[in-house]
């Protein structure tokens, strides 16, 4: 039997790996080239000329002028002089030192020499796979195998978000529909990555996708509830008027709602049902009221911390927003009424709700699904007692 779970889990690991090579290919359908004379390129920082940027308050406002060694594309190892305008918001400004590396976009004249260079950001695609191999090296250490397959879980994960909710919301398939669909696969396919085909992950596949239902009710509910619309999103508005009028941005919140909170059940409902797993390996004689009632138990120490993580992920995001209120002595009411606060709120504890629930629920399937393979195994064992021949039969 553990060599058949083996069997099934190298064939599902090939079968999952051509999945993220076909996802990786995959195209969007919005990957067009707006500006027909352009590219991007990387570029290095030879000089800047700083005489036209100028102080208004706590801001700079105006352009800098940056010499540059053109890095890649079709015009390396040219030198051009970039814009870096500034428009007076700290979190889009920037200003460059010779030495920086910076991505560039070039626009090109007719005969394809360069028209005009526009200074968009530092270069930190190379710093930021530093960070990303730090992260699979250490997961691949300490955890081997189930290692590899958790970052393989992962890339499906970034992968199925990028290459199929989003193109499809950006469509106008119902996005709440889409989210739920595309987290019940990232939930089975990663389950079965990290668990195997075993009794726990089918366990934790149950509980986490009734819970993840569930939650995109309440998600709806509580929505409408308070009045909540989809706007409260950063950058969802600027959506309508890039050409997708039709786009229902309150689904589009409902839907970040559940995604928000689906890894968190995920992750209890693998642990809950690990827990049992072990208590039906070390006392296979549990009865089903004694083992859901384990469930329960251990349920009630891990949904407290599971709660306050969830909190503390929301809080370390909105952390600025409350500052302000509390600088500019906003009255606690007008704090909580607020549409972005009210909308924290309604993440927040919408997704406390689906870890309450995801606990018991994973418990209660855990708890029939181990009694009835061990009620399947003793009628086994007494059939086949039943119809082994005896010492005497056989000696006649």
């Amino acid at each position: 039997m553990i060599t058949r779970n083996r069997k099934k889990e190298h064939i599902f690991t090939l079968v999952f790996i051509a999945l993220i090579a076909l996802l990786a290919v995959l195209p969007t359908g919005f990957a067009r080239q707006i500006y027909v004379n352009s590219e991007g390129a990387r570029a290095k920082v030879v000089a800047v000329d700083n005489s036209s940027i100028y102080d208004n308050g706590l801001i700079r406002q105006g352009d800098q002028k940056c010499e540059i060694e053109i890095l890649s594309g079709a015009h390396k190892g040219e030198i051009a002089t970039a814009i870096n305008m500034l428009i007076g918001k700290m979190d889009l400004d920037k200003l460059f030192e010779p030495g920086d590396i910076g991505w560039v976009i070039i626009e090109n004249k007719n005969d394809g020499s360069i028209n005009f260079v526009n200074m968009v950001d530092y270069f930190r695609f190379p710093k930021e796979l530093l960070l990303i191999g730090l992260f699979a090296a250490l997961l691949v250490v300490f955890s081997g195998f189930t290692g590899v397959r958790t970052i393989l879980s992962f890339t499906f994960t970034l992968l199925a978000i990028w290459k199929i909710l989003i193109p499809l919301s950006l469509n106008g398939y119902p996005p709440l529909l889409v989210a739920l669909l595309v987290g019940s696969l990232i939930t089975v396919t990663t389950l079965l990555m990290v668990a195997g085909f075993s009794q726990k992950a089918y366990a934790a596949i149950g509980g986490a996708i009734v819970a993840s239902l569930l939650t995109c009710l309440l998600a709806v509910v509580f929505t409408r509830y308070l009045g909540i619309h989809g706007a409260i999103l950063q950058w969802s508005e600027s959506l309508l008027y890039s050409g997708f009028q039709n786009l229902d941005l309150t689904q589009i919140f409902m839907a970040g709602v559940y995604l928000a909170c689906s890894g968190a059940i995920l992750d209890l409902a693998v642990d809950i049902s690990a827990a049992l797993d072990e208590i039906v390996i070390h006392k296979p004689d549990i009865s089903r009221k004694e083992l859901l009632t384990s469930g329960l138990t251990i349920g009630k120490s891990v949904v407290g911390t599971q709660t306050s993580t969830l909190l503390l992920a929301y809080m370390g995001s909105y952390i600025s927003v409350m500052m302000v209120y509390m600088a500019q002595s906003t009255p606690m009411m007008s704090i909580l009424n607020s549409k972005p606060i009210a909308g924290e709120i309604l993440h927040t504890f919408v997704g406390c709700i689906g870890l309450v629930l995801v606990s018991p629920l994973t418990s209660l399937i855990a708890s029939f699904m181990y009694t009835r393979i061990k009620n399947k195994n003793k009628a086994i064992e007494t059939t086949s007692l039943v119809t082994e021949p005896s010492e005497n039969q056989s000696f006649n």
